[in-house]
């Protein structure tokens, strides 16, 4: 029985390409309990939690955004007394949420007309939020379903095709850049809003725009993510260009010239041939990424995990 219901002409004309809403039955799910959640936070890498204060504005910036002086599980367990917002990342790596990824999104396809989707790269991130918290706004380097499992969220969704909101530069990918984007009150009028309760989720585009509000209870969400061979591409040039831009060598946007786009990804590919085996270790993740894109590419750590 499929565990999603979605209009399957929708999925069909907009998977990829435009927002659209699903429904699904996980939102009693034993695995998003926070019990377990806690278990889940005590095993995976540091540098794969994320966390800080949920009382930030719609535009925060990195440098001003609040921290928490607590260890990733405090944050959980008082997640109903304190304003906080975490990101569990990569929990593909443990078994029990892999199956209920994959399970979801060859689901999601089968629905949308596209069995033989090809994708790769198939994360998921857990998201535990005080009530009243805020995501700031801004952009994914993935394909994304965001489901909510427990509260309620408002998600603002944008157009962003002529760039005019967020530029080709700012999506750029580096380990030094945070995610968050600069957000000006008028964008809202290239917005889709989107109400999600229990049950509910919203198909998020590669590199959309977006920003997300949390309602009166505290809320846990997933956003379960997919790479297309096109924006697996797409990725490696930006991440070049992302990598140079960091050394004084800005690039031309992807798509300008083949022949360049065409090395960056061959150039990417090599390193990552000798990068890979080292990055299996945190300690060597933190310190590669250190010594290539400086400090500010571990921003995520805090003084209450070290």
């Amino acid at each position: 029985m499929s565990i999603i219901q979605l209009d399957k002409q929708t999925a069909a004309g907009n998977l990829h390409k435009t927002p659209f809403t699903v429904k699904h039955k996980l939102a009693s799910h034993s695995l998003f309990t926070l019990p377990k959640l806690v278990e889940l936070a005590k095993t995976m890498p540091r540098d794969k939690i994320e966390f800080n204060g949920g009382d930030v504005e719609i535009g925060q910036s990195p440098e001003t955004t609040p921290k928490l002086d607590m260890a990733p599980q405090d944050v959980i367990n008082r997640i109903e007394q304190h304003n906080a917002w975490m990101v569990i990342k990569r929990v593909e790596a443990v078994p029990e949420y892999h199956a209920l990824l994959k399970e979801f999104v060859e689901d999601l396809f089968a629905n949308a007309g596209k069995a033989d989707q090809e994708y790769s790269h198939l994360e998921g991130y857990i998201f535990i939020s005080s009530a009243n918290a805020t995501t700031p706004f801004h952009v994914d380097a993935e394909e994304n379903i965001l489901i909510q499992i427990k509260g309620d969220k408002t998600v603002h969704i944008f157009n962003n095709d002529d760039r005019s909101l967020v530029s080709e530069e700012a999506m750029e990918i580096s380990p030094s850049k945070y995610r968050n984007q600069t957000y000006d009150p008028s964008f809202e009028d290239h917005a889709q809003v989107f109400k999600l309760q229990p049950g509910d989720g919203v198909h998020i585009p590669y590199l959309l725009p977006h920003w997300v509000k949390v309602e009166g209870e505290y809320s846990v969400s997933m956003a379960m993510t997919w790479k297309t061979p096109e924006v697996e591409r797409l990725n490696k040039i930006r991440l070049m260009n992302g990598t140079m831009r960091h050394f004084g060598w800005p690039q031309k946007a992807p798509g300008i010239s083949p022949v360049m786009d065409s090395f960056k990804v061959g150039l990417h590919d090599a390193m990552r041939m000798i990068l890979d085996p080292l990055r299996k270790s945190e300690k060597i993740r933190s310190f590669l990424r250190g010594l290539i894109y400086g400090k500010n590419a571990n921003y995520y750590y805090n003084k209450a995990a070290e």
